[in-house]
């Protein structure tokens, strides 16, 4: 796992006013309502040394792509700068930037000493002259370049939307070749926005439902190897993996970690009945949750560790229901039409989003842990299976094409329904599972 140092530095050259003095801050404000995308221009960083060059541009992009695909930020292009930053400490033309209709100004210089980088970089707000917080410094390997400019689009978007970032953040998920009859799934784990693609497991057998631990070190999944369904538990770094204990004569399935990590919750079928569990990781120990006739699966804990939402029939067809994570009485939250299932809850707490089927379509939704304010976010032949950008606001899932070619992609969308985009993957991909920030 890569480390980096980060450090706070103070430029020296440049006297601007504090960002507090603003009589109106640079601020996108995020809501439900149509947002004009704030532009911003992202110069090449400075290279402070030679072999810096090759990455002052690439550091760029990668910061740019980052604020662009959000759909909040639309890029300025370089053809139409009238100045440009070709030394990190000279006082920055903001006439120049605003003539050109830039608001935000993102400037960077980048030093390489063996395979040592640090890349030192400022925000600025063009039209009041000051710069959005302290400039940040990043250092760490040269292989490392593409999360350290990960980390400083997480900086800009912060500092300009209030809200904590996501980019520096991984993606598991099942990745798909082959023709649909004879589809061949291997899990595969990802840079958020489709690089760095590694494959943790061959495709000799069929793996489904990959989950992040809270600190994003270890990967639940279940692999129909033995024949059976079964969970398994994978340090990523290591790519060493151990099945969990399970009964004799079971299928377990659908698992998912606790906020601390300790706790695996799953589905179990046994008999004909699924239930829902919990098995302590460490001692192997599993106590039943739910006790009834109907199928109960896929569950998600709350971000406090205390409730647990998860999917039944019990109503006759599947309905999203909440109970206490120790188990006990569970109460239905979904009441619209139509069958629901996948619930995931939001890492801030306040969603629940979900998969929804209706009058031949397949939806992904949002709503309230109450149940109120459902709100459908997409709608195709089949989208299926969400998961929570790690700061609640951008939600991916599987979406499958239809007929005997069909395949299956990865999309994003924000949780206000704009923004739908194909995340990209080297083959069909399914069932994501987003990280914690890193």
């Amino acid at each position: 796992m890569m480390k980096f140092l980060t450090s706070l530095f103070l430029g020296t050259a440049l006297l601007v006013a504090p960002a507090q003095a603003q009589n109106q801050p640079l601020r996108i404000e995020i809501t439900e309502g149509v947002i004009e995308p704030l532009p911003f221009a992202a110069p090449n960083f400075v290279p402070d040394s030679p072999a810096a060059a090759e990455y002052s541009a690439q550091l760029a992009r990668v910061v740019a792509a980052d604020l662009s695909g959000t759909g909040l930020f639309r890029e300025i292009g370089s053809d139409a700068y009238i100045s440009q930053v070709s030394s990190f400490e000279a006082p920055v033309q903001f006439a120049d930037w605003k003539a050109i209709n830039a608001q935000a100004l993102v400037t960077g210089a980048v030093n390489v000493s063996g395979n040592q980088l640090t890349v030192r970089f400022r925000i600025w707000d063009v039209f009041s002259g000051a710069e959005l917080g302290n400039g940040l410094q990043f250092a760490g390997t040269t292989d490392g370049w593409r999360r350290m400019a990960h980390k400083v689009a997480d900086q800009v978007y912060s500092r300009i939307t209030g809200e904590s970032g996501y980019f520096d953040s991984r993606v598991a998920f099942v990745s798909e070749s082959g023709p649909k009859n004879q589809r061949r799934k291997r899990l595969a784990i990802m840079d958020y926005d489709g690089a760095n693609v590694q494959y943790l497991t061959d495709s000799s057998a069929i793996v489904l439902a990959p989950r992040f631990s809270p600190t994003g070190d270890r990967v639940l999944y279940t692999s129909y190897e033995s024949g059976t369904p079964r969970i398994y538990v994978l340090d990523v770094g290591r790519v060493q993996r151990r099945v969990l204990q399970s009964q004799e004569g079971t299928m377990s399935f659908a698992p998912r970690f606790s906020p601390d990590g300790q706790t695996v919750l799953y589905s179990l079928a046994q008999g004909g009945n699924t239930d829902l569990w919990s098995m302590n990781i460490g001692s192997g120990q599993s106590a039943r949750l739910t006790n009834a006739p109907s199928i109960e699966t896929a569950p998600s804990y709350s971000p406090d560790g205390s409730q647990i939402v998860f999917e039944s029939d019990r109503s006759g067809t599947p309905q999203l229901y909440i109970m206490p994570a120790r188990g006990g009485e569970a109460r239905r939250i979904s009441f619209g039409k139509g069958r629901y299932g996948t619930p995931v809850w939001s890492p801030r707490g306040d969603y629940i989003a979900f998969t929804k089927q209706n009058k031949g379509r397949f939806h992904i939704g949002v709503m309230r842990t109450d149940g109120s304010e459902e709100r459908l976010l997409t709608a195709s032949f089949l989208d299926e299976g969400p998961t929570w950008a790690p700061n609640g606001r951008v939600i991916m899932f599987t979406r499958e094409t239809q007929g005997a070619s069909g395949r299956s992609a990865l999309y994003s969308v924000d949780i206000s329904g704009r923004n739908l985009r194909p995340v990209r993957t080297p083959d069909g991909g399914s069932d994501p599972a987003w990280s914690p920030l890193q």
